[in-house]
């Protein structure tokens, strides 16, 4: 059973520290799959869901991903993300609040930054309400 050492580590705590088969993440570029030995890599990580596999044909573990970055390198895996949270700590309401709230800032007008942000705020609102939807 191959595996690799994975670290998972949010602005505010330590999401997850330890041994893993398999995790697969929402990237800029389409969903990519890390498994032990993978080419030394960094990829840029957008918000979405995160799974990952702990042991081989093992349960698989999902969770809300925000934004950040992830390096892959000797068989070591170091996610970087400004959030992760687990479905169960998700609240319904206060994510549709922020969905609402970066709805209508797109709506305004804004520079080009303020844009950006309001769109990654919705993309990180819609992940999160997809992923509460998904264990109703």
């Amino acid at each position: 059973m191959a595996q690799f050492e994975l670290k998972i580590i949010t602005s505010n705590r330590v999401f997850y520290a330890g041994s893993c088969h398999c995790l697969i993440l929402p990237a800029t570029d389409g969903e990519r799959a890390v498994m032990a030995h993978h080419e030394n890599a960094i990829l840029a990580v957008c918000p979405g869901e995160m799974r990952l596999q702990c042991e081989e044909n093992g349960p698989w573990t999902a969770a809300v991903l925000g934004q950040g970055f992830c390096e892959v390198a000797n068989n070591r895996v170091t996610l970087l993300s400004d959030t992760v949270e687990r479905p169960e700590e998700i609240d319904r309401v206060r994510a549709q609040e922020a969905y609402e709230r970066a709805r209508e800032r797109l709506r305004q007008k804004q520079n080009v930054r303020e844009y950006h942000l309001s769109q990654a705020a919705l993309a990180r609102a819609l992940s999160r309400l997809r992923e509460v939807d998904k264990r109703l």
